[in-house]
C-alpha cells in the first residue's frame, strides 16, 4: 500500500502521536482497544499452547543427545528469573523517586543453545515441521523415543528438505542452529542491520547466510520468494506464523513455576507487569498470549520499540496493522537494537496484540546502551542492547494514569523486564557495548535528562 503525502498528513492530524513518532521522540502509548481474554477474538486457545508444550517434551531425548540438556528438564527452553534490586535502586536514584513493587529480569539472554527470546518460537517451528515430516513418512510415532531424530538416517531424510527464514539476528540463529542440527538445508536471509558476528556464527553452524542492503522487509520478501520456489522448501514467516507465536507462548508456564517457587502470588491485588522488547510483535505477542492464559487480566503487558522502528505502535494506533510501515511516515528504521529493527509489524500477531496488550513505549538507542552498562555494573548481567529495552518499564508506567485508571496499587506490582539476548555475544563486541554505555553514564546520561 502506497500512501500519498495528503493521506499521511491526514493521519498525523487524526493521530497526534504520529507527529512525535515522526520526530523520533519517545512516547508512552496506552492501548484503548485492550479487552479481557474472554472477550477477545483469538484463533488460538490454551489447548494449542498445551500441545506445543507437549511437542517440546517429546523432543527432550533429542535435546539430551544433541545438546547435552538433561532428560526431564524443560530447562532446555527455560531461563533464570533474577531479582535486580541493585539495578532497581539505581533507577530510583536516576529519577530521584521511588519505584514501588518488586523488579525482576527474565534472562532469556541465558536461554540454552541459541541464547535469546527467539529460541522457543524458532525451535518449536522447526521441530513441529520435522515431526510432521517424520510422522508422514512413517519414520517415527509419537510414543517413540525422539532420540531417533539425532540418528544419521533421520538427518539424511531431512537433508532432502530446505528451510528458509529472514531475520535481523536472533530468529535467524534459533532457526539456523536447530535446522542444521536436524540435517535440513537451511538458508537465513539477513538485513544489513544484523550483527556481523551473528552471520558468522550461523555459517559456522552450517547455515547458508544471504545478506541484503535493505532492511528486514526486503530480506523477508526475497527470502520468502526464494524458499517457496524450491520443491521441498519451507519458509518460516516471521510476519505471519502461528507456530512461532505458539512456541513463544510456552514461556508462560515456565514463568508461572518460577513465580510459584519464589512464593509470588499473582491476582487482582498483586498484579504482574511484563515489559517486552518488540520487533514484528511475534515473540512479545506469544508471551503475552501465554501469560494471559495463566494470569488472565491480572497480567499487564507492555511492548517496547526503538524510536526509529515503532512499527507495532504505528500499526495499532492507525488501525492499519501490517498495512503501514515506519517508512511511510518518514522514519529510517535504523537502530542499534538489531532484533527490533523492523519497519512493518506481523500480520498474524498484530491483530491479537491489539486486543491483549496494555500499551507500548519507545526508547532511544543511547538509552539502551546506558541501561546495558548500568545493568552490568549493578547486577553483573551482560546483555545485548535490545535486551535492555524493558528495563525502563516500571518508571515509564508511573508517568501515566494507567495504574489509577485500573485501580492498581503500585506497591503490590511484580515488574518483569524480559531480556532478549546476550550470552552468545563475542567478548570483543560485549566490551564495545559496555564501553559505549559506560561512557554515557560517566557523562551523566540519566541525571542530565
Amino acid at each position: 500500500m502506497v500512501f500519498s503525502e495528503e493521506k499521511i498528513e491526514g493521519m498525523m492530524s487524526t493521530h497526534p502521536v504520529l507527529q512525535k513518532l515522526r520526530k523520533t521522540e519517545t512516547v508512552i502509548w496506552i492501548n484503548s482497544n485492550r479487552t479481557s481474554l474472554e472477550n477477545a477474538n483469538i484463533p488460538l486457545s490454551n489447548k494449542d499452547v498445551f500441545e506445543a508444550e507437549q511437542l517440546l517434551r517429546r523432543f527432550q531425548p533429542f535435546f539430551e543427545r544433541e545438546f547435552g540438556i538433561p532428560l526431564g528438564q524443560l530447562g532446555m527452553l527455560e531461563s533464570p528469573l533474577e531479582e535486580i534490586s541493585s539495578f532497581h535502586a539505581a533507577r530510583e536514584d536516576a529519577i530521584n523517586a521511588k519505584i514501588p513493587g518488586k523488579f525482576y529480569l527474565k534472562c532469556d539472554n541465558d536461554l540454552p543453545i541459541a541464547g535469546s527470546i527467539k529460541a522457543r518460537g524458532g525451535f518449536y517451528e522447526v521441530l513441529q515441521y520435522a515431526e510432521s515430516l517424520a510422522l508422514d513418512a512413517g519414520m517415527i510415532k509419537k510414543h517413540d523415543d525422539y532420540a531417533l531424530f539425532a540418528s544419521d538416517s533421520m538427518k539424511k531424510f531431512f537433508n532432502q528438505y530446505s528451510i528458509g527464514v529472514a531475520s535481523t539476528g536472533n530468529l535467524g540463529l534459533s532457526i539456523g542452529i536447530m535446522s542444521a542440527k536436524l540435517g535440513f538445508q537451511v538458508s537465513v536471509h539477513m538485513s544489513h542491520d544484523a550483527k556481523r558476528w551473528k552471520k558468522e556464527l550461523l555459517r559456522e553452524k552450517g547455515a547458508h547466510v544471504y545478506e541484503y542492503d535493505g532492511d528486514f522487509g526486503n530480506a523477508i520478501e526475497i527470502g520468502r520468494e526464494q524458499t517457496n520456489a524450491q520443491p521441498n522448501g519451507y519458509f518460516v514467516d516471521d510476519e505471519d506464523s502461528k507456530n512461532l507465536f505458539l512456541g513463544y507462548s510456552t514461556a508462560a508456564s515456565g514463568l508461572k513455576k518460577q513465580l510459584d517457587d519464589k512464593g509470588i502470588t499473582i491476582d487482582r491485588e498483586h498484579p504482574l507487569f511484563l515489559y517486552l522488547p518488540c520487533g514484528v510483535g511475534g515473540s512479545p505477542g506469544g508471551i503475552t498470549f501465554g501469560a494471559k492464559q495463566l494470569f488472565g487480566d491480572h497480567v499487564h503487558c507492555f511492548f517496547v520499540e526503538p524510536t526509529h522502528s515503532p512499527s507495532v505502535l504505528l500499526g495499532l494506533e492507525t488501525g492499519l496493522m501490517n498495512n503501514i510501515s515506519v517508512h511511510d511516515i518518514g522514519l529510517d528504521n535504523v537502530t542499534e537494537a538489531d532484533g527490533l529493527a523492523v519497519g512493518r509489524p506481523s500480520g498474524f500477531a498484530t491483530k491479537l496484540n491489539d486486543q491483549l496488550i496494555s500499551g507500548i513505549y519507545t526508547i532511544k538507542d543511547d538509552t539502551l546502551y546506558a541501561l546495558l552498562a548500568q545493568l552490568a555494573d549493578k547486577e553483573g548481567i551482560y546483555v545485548e542492547p535490545s535486551a535492555t529495552a524493558g528495563l525502563l518499564g516500571p518508571e515509564k508506567i508511573l508517568q501515566t494514569s494507567y495504574l489509577k485508571e485500573n485501580d492498581i496499587s503500585p506497591e503490590n506490582i511484580t515488574h518483569i523486564a524480559w531480556s532478549t539476548g546476550g550470552s552468545m555475544v563475542p567478548a570483543k563486541n560485549r566490551q564495545q557495548f559496555y564501553e559505549k554505555g559506560h561512557h554515557l553514564l560517566k557523562k551523566g546520561y540519566f541525571h542530565n535528562k
